[in-house]
């Protein structure tokens, strides 16, 4: 049991084998009906038990949050793997891998509301909390690594212009509409961060499979009181991977909670989200070594220029118990750090500092929310801060202030392991204006798109377009087409193209041809196929021999397959056995698996070929470029699914592989060798974004 669980278990509540009483422990006979003269007379205001009950219902709710509104959290912990980070760090947790820290971490969507999908195009917020010996450390971060704005006074213009328009409350959770896009027009420094939020970036195919980022340029101080310019990186495990728009759009109607219960699931089996957090180090005297600013949160430093070195390993082990006491109570704030770490200048970040904490004062009624269990450090709190709102502690003594000797002097002036600010020289004049450092706002958008790979390159050139053709208005269109070629020629007018407005006549603003490989989500695959979803379907008549041998590998890759058919229950084999089904086709979709897989057997392929839902499962599949693997007679449902836009064929009777699309023709009995090899590296591949699917119906 960790400190954190040991801390907690005070306050956590299990309800079995009790009785029900009022919150004042008053036993309870009867729920069902109101005090009242006579059965069918007045109810009485002296009903305290109903008033109770009523009134704690009319506040169950907080208010939510403004942004980041819906999320997911769960615990885990983190623990460094040497102690390398010590030169530049006094910050324990980094640095001393006999410490294994509790973190708690909640996974977000940026726009929407609480009741929005999980699968919107949106920024992913990516905050872990700390539970440090020397106190909490909150890495608010997001899975994209700059941001739309460089000063926080821009922030709720930000927001204002991406939340649902005023005046109908539409769309929700949604960036494809008008004030969005004026905002952006007219701020040209967006423009790094819309090429990210055009990219399947804004589409993660779970939290577990996307990177999360700090953002801002950190500061860690070492016992000299030396600092070094740091940026955090976190990177998962799994790999990085995103959903395709259409599938994405599908998803958050047949299942809106998908990433949610991706997470969920996956700590729940054993399948524990792991990632792995780097460090970008700049030294200070290298601080104006690069073309572009440090404190500017609109930009990165590339990969390519200062490496990512890896810190730690995080482990997110234990769902929560109550999802509103703790992923929506808990309180996360940028200025909450510890010895070791400090801040920068950056314009965003400081004005960061002060929202958070005004923020949480009134989601969580009052300056008490740190009592509660998910916030409470491990650390020893000694303050001499009272009453309040939710004042759960029972404070002992006469003295609330610093000095006393009616209280023996205590709580003392610490002496050590305390937190000093780093010493830094600051003058000059009070104004507002902003460096000319922070002017070049086109570049890091041209450096991502130069990165891309061809398909990511198509996918960011279909959602300006639909975003854009959601726009109303023509001039807002038109102004971020100007925008988009000053970023590269060649998309501004495949945009233009798309959206109906004139396209840019010349390249007055050349490329500058400069790339950084690391960004491309094409290299960012691991080879894994752990907790991967594989849909098996069946019907009566299909031959065992291939869907056993199959299933049973996957598993033991740690892939999830599940067998489909039209109901639940069985099916019958060829051979006369039985094979359970896992799940009704109808209450499932292609767009909630990573893959499918049709078996053999020709009255089974007869029934599916018969099946509309089934045929749909199919093209939709491999229209979203997914692994498709077809045996034996189900290798004809591939042709007839596609309208024959793909058909399988072999010249040596084993095994045909038509982009991405496998099949076994003449299997039966078993698969020919090899074939769960091909399949399984398709699966670890993700999708197969070069095949041809314009064509193909779904």
């Amino acid at each position: 049991m960790d400190d954190k669980q040991r801390q907690m278990d005070g306050v956590r509540v299990n309800l079995a084998g009790t009785v029900l009483t009022t919150q004042q422990g008053v036993r309870v006979d009867h729920t069902d009906d109101s005090l009242t003269i006579g059965e069918r007379g007045p109810t009485l205001l002296e009903d305290f038990q109903a008033r109770e009950k009523i009134t704690h219902f009319d506040h169950e709710r907080i208010p939510e949050r403004v942004v980041h509104a819906r999320g997911s959290g769960a615990y885990g912990t983190f623990t460094p793997y040497n102690d390398w980070l010590a030169e530049y760090t006094v910050a324990e947790f980094l640095t001393d891998p006999a410490v294994s820290t509790p973190v708690f971490v909640r996974f977000s969507t940026v726009a929407g509301s609480r009741g929005s999908a999980d699968t919107v195009r949106d920024v992913r917020g990516f905050a872990t909390k700390f539970y440090t010996r020397a106190g909490n450390y909150d890495l608010v971060g997001n899975n994209i690594p700059v941001f739309f704005i460089h000063d926080g006074i821009k922030f709720p213009d930000f927001v204002h212009a991406v939340k649902p328009e005023p005046h109908n409350e539409i769309p929700q959770a949604a960036s494809a509409h008008d004030t969005l896009w004026d905002f952006v027009s007219l701020q040209p420094e967006t423009m790094h961060m819309m090429m990210w939020l055009m990219s399947d970036r804004a589409l993660p195919r779970s939290f577990r499979m996307m990177q999360g980022f700090g953002v801002h340029t950190f500061r860690l101080v070492n016992a000299a009181g030396q600092g070094t310019f740091v940026k955090f990186h976190w990177k998962p495990a799994l790999g990085v991977h995103s959903l395709e728009w259409d599938e994405a759009q599908k998803i958050a109607g047949k299942d809106p909670d998908f990433n949610r219960r991706d997470l969920w699931e996956a700590i729940e089996t054993g399948e524990f989200p792991e990632y792995e957090l780097g460090v970008q180090l700049v030294a200070e005297a290298d601080e104006h070594s690069f073309d572009v600013d440090l404190l500017d949160a609109t930009k990165i430093i590339p990969e390519e220029q200062v490496p990512v070195r890896p810190v730690g390993r995080m482990i997110l082990n234990r769902n929560t118990d109550n999802f509103f006491a703790e992923t929506e109570q808990v309180a996360f704030h940028t200025a909450n750090i510890v010895p070791g770490i400090d801040f920068t200048n950056d314009p965003l970040l400081q004005m960061r500092n002060f929202s958070y904490l005004d923020t949480q004062l009134i989601r969580l009624g009052g300056p008490n929310f740190a009592q509660i269990p998910v916030n409470r450090p491990i650390a020893e709190v000694s303050t001499n801060q009272r009453d309040g709102y939710h004042q759960s502690r029972v404070h002992q003594g006469r003295t609330a202030y610093v000095k006393n000797s009616l209280s023996g002097g205590c709580p003392a002036i610490a002496d050590e392991r305390v937190f000093r600010h780093y010493q830094e020289r600051v003058e000059g004049h009070k104004i507002r204006k902003r460096a000319r450092s922070f002017q070049d706002y086109y570049s890091q958008a041209t450096l991502f798109w130069n990165s891309m790979s061809d398909w990511e390159r198509e996918h960011i050139v279909a959602a300006f377009r639909f975003e854009l053709g959601k726009v109303d208005h023509m001039h807002i269109r038109q102004a971020v087409v100007e925008h988009l070629t000053r970023v590269d020629h060649r998309l501004a007018v495949q945009v233009a193209e798309g959206v109906g407005v004139k396209p840019p006549t010349e390249e007055a603003h050349p490329n500058h041809g400069r790339s950084s490989p690391a960004l491309s989500q094409a290299n960012n695959a691991t080879g894994s196929i752990r907790s991967r979803k594989v849909a098996v379907l069946v019907a009566d008549g299909v031959e065992a021999g291939p869907v056993t041998a199959l299933v049973a590998e996957l598993r033991k890759r740690g892939a999830v397959p599940e067998l489909l058919a039209a109901t639940n229950g069985a099916v019958r084999t060829v051979a006369g056995g039985e094979l359970t089904v896992d799940r009704a086709m109808n209450t499932m979709a292609s767009v909630l698996y990573d893959a499918v897989v049709v078996p053999g057997g020709d009255a089974a392929a007869a029934t599916l070929s018969g099946d509309g839902y089934a045929m749909h499962f199919i093209a939709e599949a491999i229209k979203h470029a997914k692994p498709v693997a077809a045996i034996g007679a189900g290798v004809g449902l591939v042709g007839l699914a596609t309208a024959n836009v793909l058909t399988l064929t072999s010249t040596d009777g084993a095994t045909a592989n038509e982009h991405g699309v496998l099949g076994a023709p003449s299997a039966t009995t078993e698969l020919p060798e090899g074939f769960i090899d091909s399949f399984c590296d398709s699966l670890a591949a993700h999708r197969v974004w070069t095949r041809p699917t314009a064509a193909i119906p779904a």
